[in-house]
């Protein structure tokens, strides 16, 4: 694999593999077996919008590999003053052994891949967020022993829902979504979708999605660059809560999962966020472990 820049760009087979690394490197791990596989290799984190999970993961997860990570804000470098990107893949190119970029476009990662000699991992864009779904789809099947379950996503049909929708398809899950007609998924991703007949269904109802769930998915009203429609979109998402009578119709045992910052009371209940927090931070820890098999994967 030379990039991740979106899941819709892998095969099943590649993102089980992932999978497959990423529990083999977190056995290593708890067991304290070491393992180097990218000593001497150097990644370059650029970074547009801040993180806490994104940061921490990817460094601790190169020092765990024998690498060396540099945090790199949009601040620090010249692409944050003007500087083409063409020109900083270039540049970075010879000094790196690959990138990972949280940035805003999409093509902005898509063009640092295109014109770049080296691996580009992408750590969030406003269109998807593949190493966070890698990771929940780690969890599930943590979890579950499968990934082919009924997975169901409440809420914003942004970043997240995205990349859930395309990987949870690829892996043989039936997908659920629901999300006010406004705040749909990208048309690319629903498009994807036609490809799975039977296993997709999206509607404005949470009760309707969440109707017999192995795990529900949730993430918050307004992400970053979206403060200034905060008001709006409270009002747009009343009733997408992940709340008891949510789970009331989903199956004995479902899960559920939320990629992090959690704002309790708004999207989820501190009652089920409390329920569940083992889960949701198993799912935070597998940051941690899926971004190392992609690194392995892309850098070794």
């Amino acid at each position: 694999m030379k990039h991740l820049l979106k899941l819709l760009d892998l095969s099943r087979d590649e993102i089980v593999e992932l999978l497959d690394l990423a529990d083999k490197l977190k056995a290593d791990n708890k067991a304290g077996i070491p393992h180097p596989l990218l000593k001497g290799k150097t990644l370059g984190m650029i970074f547009s919008k801040s993180s806490t999970r994104t940061r921490v993961s990817f460094e601790t997860g190169m020092y765990q590999l024998g690498g060396h990570a540099l945090f790199l804000s949009n601040r620090d470098l010249q692409i944050g003053r003007g500087e083409p990107v063409q020109d900083t893949a270039r540049v970075l190119s010879r000094y790196l052994d690959g990138i990972m970029i949280r940035t805003f476009a999409q093509q902005e990662v898509e063009d640092l891949a295109k014109y770049g000699s080296i691996p580009i991992i992408n750590g969030l864009t406003d269109f998807c967020h593949p190493c966070q779904v890698l990771a929940d789809m780690q969890t599930v099947r943590e979890h579950k022993g499968r990934l082919d379950v009924n997975m169901c996503y409440i809420g914003d049909g942004n970043n997240m829902a995205n990349s859930l929708i395309v990987g949870f398809l690829k892996v043989g899950a039936h997908v659920s979504i629901a999300c006010p007609a406004s705040y749909q998924p990208d048309a690319q991703v629903l498009d994807f979708t036609r490809q799975y007949p039977g296993q997709f269904f999206m509607t404005d109802k949470p009760i309707e999605a969440a109707k017999d769930a192995d795990v529900i998915f949730t993430d918050v009203w307004a992400s970053m660059g979206q403060e200034d429609e905060k008001a709006i979109r409270e009002q747009a998402f009343a009733g997408y809560q992940v709340n008891a009578e949510l789970l009331a119709v989903a199956h004995e045992g479902c899960m559920v999962q939320h990629c992090l910052p959690a704002h309790r009371g708004e999207e989820i209940t501190e009652e089920v966020f409390e329920a569940h927090a083992d889960e949701i931070f198993d799912e935070a820890e597998n940051r941690l472990h899926a971004q190392k098999a992609v690194l392995v994967a892309c850098m070794k």
